[in-house]
């Protein structure tokens, strides 16, 4: 069921309308102190989804709520969920987005 409903949503996460975007990103900020660990099956999906072109946005409204998810991220999950996606995220992105995940894996 959590996968039916995340594959759903991650759309929303990349949707082209910026307005879309950012409420979705919004909407994934207040989800995660409710969901917590609950979100490991997923979180390999959702994470290139609310990262790959969110952080690099020259919209400063979808990039502070990429912002705010990932650090919504790091202070509600267990740390072992999210060091692989990070580091493969950091790996193959550029620019402002690629800083952004080496720090918060650094």
């Amino acid at each position: 069921m959590l996968f039916q409903i995340f594959d759903a949503f991650k759309s929303r996460l990349h949707d082209p309308n910026s307005k879309v975007n950012q409420a979705a990103l919004e909407a994934m900020h207040k989800m995660i102190p409710l969901l917590k660990d609950s979100l490991s099956p997923v979180i390999n999906m959702l994470i290139p989804a609310m990262v790959d072109n969110n952080l690099n946005s020259k919209n400063p409204g979808i990039y502070a709520a990429a912002t705010n998810v990932i650090q919504a991220l790091c202070q509600h999950l267990d740390n072992y969920f999210l060091l692989q996606p990070f580091c493969t995220k950091a790996q193959f992105l550029n620019g402002k987005a690629k800083q952004d995940m080496t720090e918060k894996l650094a």
